[in-house]
């Protein structure tokens, strides 16, 4: 299987051979040692009144903005693009990165970097996936007691970010 990326389909292949035969092991057994950490990709989207876009998943108690999870595979950008078609059912053009978030563990799930990037805007979206209670546009002041206070760190970067056309670097929502 090949991986999955939002780039050019051509320059990626060509990337691909460019880079030569699969790196072997010089000590085996040293990359199955190594830490597995997670990724996952959303995505910035408001509408045109600068409300935020979030989604209500039916399988958590809080808000989130659309995105996910990264496959096996598959790129932050990917992740966010199939999340975004899944969950709305459009298929958007992702702006640049805003933020590059690092959060520790949590309980079962482990550390993750966590993508951010500019959705643009989007009037009347429509939740379109069946994990999905809804979709909801509130401004961050309204939607800091919706959703995890690192959540809403790392948006208030993402806003700056877009503002500013910076990407922020954070951990656990702190820019560092």
């Amino acid at each position: 299987m090949s991986a999955l990326h939002a780039g050019d389909p051509a320059s990626f292949a060509s990337d691909v051979l460019d880079e030569g035969p699969a790196e072997l092991e010089f000590v085996p057994g040293v990359a199955s040692s190594r830490p597995t950490k997670t990724a996952a990709g959303g995505a910035l989207i408001r509408d045109s009144t600068g409300r935020v876009l979030f989604v209500v998943p039916t399988y958590k108690a809080v808000l989130d903005i659309p995105g996910g999870m990264t496959e096996d595979d598959e790129s932050p950008k990917a992740a966010t693009l199939r999340e975004i078609q899944e969950e709305l059912g459009v298929t958007l053009s992702l702006g640049g990165l805003l933020v590059v978030d690092w959060t520790p563990r949590n309980g079962v799930w482990r550390d993750c970097h966590q993508f951010v990037f500019d959705g643009g805007v989007l009037d009347d979206a429509r939740a379109h996936d069946p994990e999905l209670a809804g979709v909801v546009y509130l401004t961050l002041d309204e939607a800091k007691d919706r959703i995890y206070p690192s959540l809403h760190r790392r948006l208030t970067l993402a806003v700056a970010a877009q503002e500013s056309g910076s990407t922020k670097y954070a951990e656990f929502g702190r820019e560092v």
